[in-house]
């Protein structure tokens, strides 16, 4: 890392060694600024002297025709040494400071310019179109802890945007002392609000803030911070030790935690998977159960149906039961009100019907009728065991011909 500021100065050179100067600076050194040296001068003015001898001549001498052609040769020489020293050309990319009789007037741009009086002259001329790089390690920073940084290299570019307030206010070798110390102040106000161990962190940080006061500060001076940036802070020896120390325990640790990450993944993963298996187990028994409660209820549905077929069925004979009794009982009561009207009607046929069934059933009995049979004792005497013994045999005879059988059956 470089250790000294960036310098910046301005040079005298002829107008040649300008563009050298201004792209590549001198010995190192940052050349925004060259002040040009004044080739003209008044030695055309002796060939118009010469001009004005040779013309006198040839107003008064006899040698007419040479001497007329020497006054106008050598003021024809005289003007083209006079348009020659006439011309300045402004490079691309830089602005001339044209001043007249010491004090600027204006500016040049790019391109061929002519400046007919001696007392019309460049001052300066200013590059306006390169960003400038500048550097500035600042050695010895305290921290917020007041601990010395080893060094900050702070980088920033910039660029010339008015050249007359440049050349007018400061200057460039007064720029590069405001400049180092603007930037010097801005980085220990910076470094004071980091502590020492995130002192790295100011690496590669953001710098806006600094950027906009650097401008505020330069700005009078036309010249505007294009971009800035820390590319690099070293801290104390001792300090780097002890970091170094933390930073192998934070990668011990990093690499422990690593590790602990590593195992406490894979047993995620294998809790994951127990967890995945268990889940297709109880979808699979899930399945299962919804194929038997499927099952059941098609059978219950089944049963239920066959039940209702069944109840359907008794009710259906139940009914075609009752309907044919109902319709049987209907045409017997039909028939036995059509019985009784024809007994109403046919009543005389009836009884006398039935006066003939009393006669014949008399008949029947009458003759199925018992005989009697009168044994007779004496008077006055009780019976006797002869009569009793007669009787007994005879009763049974008497009451097998009464019931049609024969004696000798």
């Amino acid at each position: 890392m470089s250790r000294e500021f960036s310098k910046i100065k301005e040079s005298l050179a002829s107008w040649s060694d300008i563009r050298q100067l201004l792209r590549g600076g001198e010995q190192g050194q940052l050349v925004p600024v060259v002040i040009p040296k004044d080739r003209r001068g008044f030695a055309w003015m002796a060939l118009v002297f010469i001009a004005v001898y040779f013309a006198g001549m040839a107003a008064l001498g006899n040698l007419v025709v040479p001497a007329s052609l020497g006054a106008v040769f050598f003021l024809a020489v005289a003007l083209v040494w006079m348009w020659r020293r006439a011309i300045i050309e402004i490079e691309e990319g830089t602005t001339g400071v044209r001043s007249r009789w010491g004090a600027i007037t204006g500016t040049l741009p790019p391109g061929r310019h002519y400046l007919w009086l001696p007392w019309d002259r460049v001052d300066a001329v200013v590059d306006t179109s390169t960003e400038i790089p500048y550097s500035a390690p600042i050695v010895a920073c305290p921290t917020a802890e007041n601990v010395p940084l080893k060094s900050i290299e702070f980088f920033l570019k910039f660029r010339i945007v008015d050249p007359v307030a440049f050349v007018r206010t400061i200057g460039a070798g007064n720029f590069d002392l405001v400049l180092s110390s603007a930037v010097q102040d801005a980085i220990r106000q910076r470094s004071r609000k980091v502590n020492t161990e995130r002192a790295y962190d100011l690496r590669g940080s953001d710098v806006g803030d600094m950027q906009d006061a650097l401008n505020r500060q330069l700005g009078r001076y036309g010249v505007r911070i294009t971009g800035a940036n820390i590319p690099d802070v070293q801290l104390p020896d001792q300090y780097q030790q002890h970091l170094a120390t933390r930073e192998k325990v934070a990668k011990e640790l990093s690499a422990y935690e690593r590790e602990w990450e590593l195992t406490r993944k894979r047993r995620i993963d294998t809790l994951l998977m127990e967890i995945e298996r268990s889940k297709k187990t109880r979808d699979a028994r899930v399945v299962e159960v919804k194929a038997a409660h499927n099952t059941a209820r098609k059978d219950v549905a089944r049963m239920l149906e066959e039940q209702e077929t069944e109840a359907q069925r008794v009710r259906w004979e139940i009914e075609a039961r009752g309907r044919a009794e109902l319709t049987s009982a209907e045409n017997e009561a039909k028939a036995l009100r059509r019985l009784a009207a024809s007994y109403r009607d046919n009543r005389a046929v009836l009884q006398y019907e039935l006066a003939r069934r009393r006669l014949d059933v008399g008949a029947k009995l009458a003759e199925n009728a018992p005989q009697p049979l009168v044994v007779r004792t004496q008077q006055g005497s009780g019976d006797s065991a002869l009569s009793t013994l007669l009787l007994a045999q005879l009763l049974p005879r008497f009451s097998g011909h009464h019931n049609g059988e024969t004696p000798g059956s």
